[in-house]
């Protein structure tokens, strides 16, 4: 399970917002990055770049996997390791069961 984020939703969504409004009174990206982070209080430039990342490549101005296909792949590893643990489980019982059956029983 994921650790829930430092930073509500609502204020990455802001920064997202704020730096693609600010962006063009900077001399490059990364100034905007840091003037946001500094006016929200954020720890690192980085964080706020990482959620303009993830924003575009949600809305599909970059390539990558969606937040939701993330999300979905890793439900489908968690329940696919799931069955193959009942699927080893099912094994050792059924060759328990077997090797029980063909034993000689004594009355």
């Amino acid at each position: 399970m994921a650790r829930p984020s430092k930073y509500p939703r609502e204020l990455r969504e802001r920064a997202v917002r704020m730096v693609a409004e600010v962006r063009p009174d900077y001399p490059s990206e990364y100034t905007a990055l840091t003037a946001v982070a500094k006016m929200l209080g954020v720890g690192s430039p980085e964080t706020v770049r990482l959620w303009c990342r993830r924003a575009q490549v949600d809305t599909g101005q970059r390539p990558g996997l969606t937040t939701e296909a993330l999300a979905e792949i890793k439900k489908l590893k968690r329940e696919n390791a799931e069955l193959r643990r009942a699927n080893e489980i099912l094994k050792a019982a059924s060759a328990f069961f077997a090797a029980e059956l063909d034993r000689p029983h004594q009355r």
